[in-house]
Parts: structure tokens; sequence; C-alpha cells
């Protein structure tokens, strides 16, 4: 994709890194780069090397970002702040529990971007993050062994002819503009609570529900190739996974592409 000029304004990555990793951070290590392949590959690559929980890595801007079920990821440099973290999550913590985590990355970003940019955020299960109904972050998390790494990428500055899908949005397009440093620091700032709080076994799920705008709405879920269900979705479960009343019963989903239904 070619994009069209553009006013770059880079954030001060030493400032960001001092930000989020100075004295006191419960981060343990923080790396600011201007540009990177993919935030999450890098940190995979690392935790498979040994590096140490509570890793972050900030970029504004990747040349191959993912998203769920293989898809691709790209914005102009500047448009966008790609945020991955490593994290270890105690043994004593079932994998059972592991299913919380885009949950919560989700519950996180949507408190940030309330919080930083006035934004009425919601979250379409299981961890997009919408404004108005329009994505403008989505999470991916990956299990590296023992590790989980978690990236977020938020739409800061797109303009709407370079939104990838009309269902995309941005804080620009919002009317919230806020620099890629500030959003970046106030997402690792509730993502380090919200985890804590896992990590405590506090019962995360009616948060999640009461951010949640896919509860209480008709929905479809796609679960494979022409595979679909029709339904209510009226809820989560202990582990996280969605609960739609169908034709056939209460059915409770752990994975899937949600539609949301008017």
């Amino acid at each position: 994709m070619t994009y069209g000029l553009r006013v770059i304004t880079s954030f001060d990555r030493e400032w960001l890194a001092e930000r989020i990793g100075g004295r006191g951070s419960w981060w343990s290590q923080v790396e600011v780069v201007a540009a990177t392949g993919s935030t999450n590959a890098d940190l995979a690559a690392a935790a498979r090397a040994g590096a140490p929980g509570r890793a972050v890595l900030v970029s504004e801007h990747q040349s191959a970002g993912r998203g769920r079920f293989t898809r691709t990821w790209e914005a102009p440099p500047g448009a966008a702040i790609a945020i991955s973290v490593l994290l270890r999550p105690p043994a004593t913590i079932p994998l059972e529990r592991w299913t919380w985590l885009p949950l919560l990355a989700g519950l996180a970003v949507a408190d940030a971007l309330q919080d930083i940019a006035g934004v009425p955020a919601r979250l379409k299960w299981p961890n997009d993050v919408l404004i108005d109904d329009r994505k403008v972050c989505g999470i991916l998390v990956e299990r590296v062994g023992d590790a989980a790494v978690i990236g977020m990428g938020v739409n800061t500055r797109l303009r709407e002819d370079e939104l990838p899908v009309p269902t995309a949005t941005s804080l620009l397009l919002a009317g919230a503009e806020i620099a890629n440093g500030e959003v970046a620091a106030a997402v690792l700032e509730s993502l380090s609570g919200w985890y804590q709080r896992w990590e405590a076994d506090e019962d995360l799920s009616p948060a999640y529900q009461a951010a949640c705008a896919t509860i209480g709405r008709r929905v479809r879920v796609e679960v494979g190739p022409g595979q679909s269900r029709h339904g209510e979705a009226v809820g989560i479960d202990g582990v996280g996974r969605l609960l739609v009343r169908t034709d056939t019963g209460l059915e409770a989903f752990a994975a899937g592409d949600v539609i949301h239904l008017r």
C-alpha cells in the first residue's frame, strides 16, 4: 500500500522508555523503536532466548504486523502505535486461566483510551476495542513456552482514506488527537494493573461484562469455514467463553469471529 504525504512527529523514544520503565516501574525492561517488522515476533524471539517477564517493546511502525487468524496489519508510520509485552505468569496459575489474558488486555486498552482520550471505548468479544462500533485496537496473544506475548495495535492518527476496512476507526477520527507516546504509556499503566488483579485471582467477569458491547446483542459467531451460529450473546463464563443463546440452547464459544447484528 502506498500512503499519501504525511507530516510525522515521532515521539521521544528516550522519554517514553523512562516514563514506562523508570525507577519504581512494574515493567522490568522497556525498548522503544521507530520501526520494526512485528513487535510480537520480536518479543516471541526474546522469550525463546530467555528474556525476563514484564518486558515491553513499543514501535510507531510495523512492516509485518499480525492479527488473529494469520491476518496482516499495517498502518502508515506514525498513524498507529504497536505495543507488545512479554509476561511469564506464575507456574501456580493453571493454563485454563490464561484464556483471560486477551480479555484483560482488551479491558486495559479500553480503560486507558477512555481515561486519556475521553472516548467511549467498548469491547467486542473477545478483545477488539471499539469506538462507536468501529475497531480502534486489535489484540493478539501468543503463547511461547511458559510465556505469553500480548500485542496491541492502536490506531491513533489514521485518516478516513487510510483505514484498512470501513469498520475501523482511529482516535483522531473520534476527535481525540493524543501523542502516541502518551497513548502507549496509558495502555501499559492500565495493563499492569489489570494483569496484577488477574494474577491475584480476582474475578474480572463483572468488569468485562460491563465493558463488553457484544453482550445483550444479536450476533453471528463464525466458528469455521462455512460454519456459523446465530443468537443473542448473554454473557461470559468463568474462563471467558462467550455465552450465546441460539435456537438449540445456550452455547459457549472459546474462539471465533463475532459479528454484531443490527
